[in-house]
């Protein structure tokens, strides 16, 4: 599982393959939280995720673009808090969740992502948006419109939230479907482990009858 998710964070983050916030990436970070127990659950998606974005930065640069700028930096260092956001959600659920669950759970993940994202964009203003004012218009117009010369930032957040809910769905319904099924044995030994609790807890109203 581990190299299956090193793949699909790779191929999922290949220039061009997806419209801009349209990524499988939130369901991925969100589901290493969910399946991956430990240490890993952090490290594996953080650390591939940085390599992606230093071979997506000289990609980016060989283009023309001034990707290793302070600000810009500074500014997809924010990302970072966006993904450890969606993974320590991730760790509040299971693989056993339910499905509608888990498809819940990482909508919200990959919402919380383009929230935290879009306002560190109206903080920071990497690129000197006159429109991203230090107020709370400001702060909706990140949110909702954007910045001229580009697409509206509401287009941002339906490919994010579209995004979310497909690739969610799809990991959702791939776990579900492989997950190993609980034999008939399996479910009596479960019965049995109940049986005690319930035998200790009718022993003391014989006593006191």
């Amino acid at each position: 599982m581990p190299v299956i998710f090193l793949l699909l964070v790779v191929l999922s983050r290949w220039p061009g393959l997806f419209p801009p916030s349209f990524s499988a990436v939130y369901a991925l970070v969100f589901f290493a939280g969910v399946c991956f127990r430990g240490r890993m659950g952090w490290w594996l998606p953080l650390v591939t995720i940085m390599a992606s974005d230093v071979a997506l930065n000289f990609y980016y640069q060989s283009k023309g673009y001034p990707v290793w700028h302070l600000d810009i930096l500074r500014y997809q260092l924010v990302n970072y808090v966006g993904y450890v956001v969606v993974i320590w959600l991730g760790r509040r659920f299971k693989p056993s969740s339910s499905f509608f669950a888990l498809l819940g759970g990482g909508v919200l993940g990959a919402l919380l992502f383009y929230v935290i994202t879009n306002t560190a964009s109206w903080l920071f203003n990497p690129f000197g948006n006159p429109e991203y004012g230090k107020n709370f218009l400001g702060w909706l117009t990140a949110l909702i419109t954007g910045t001229r010369n580009w697409p509206q930032a509401w287009e941002f957040f339906r490919n994010t939230l579209m995004s979310g809910i497909l690739f969610t769905a799809l990991f959702g319904a791939a776990i579900k479907l492989t997950a190993p099924a609980e034999s008939p044995a399996d479910k009596r030994a479960g019965a049995r482990e109940e049986e005690p609790e319930g035998e200790a807890a009718a022993e003391p109203e014989e006593a006191g009858a």
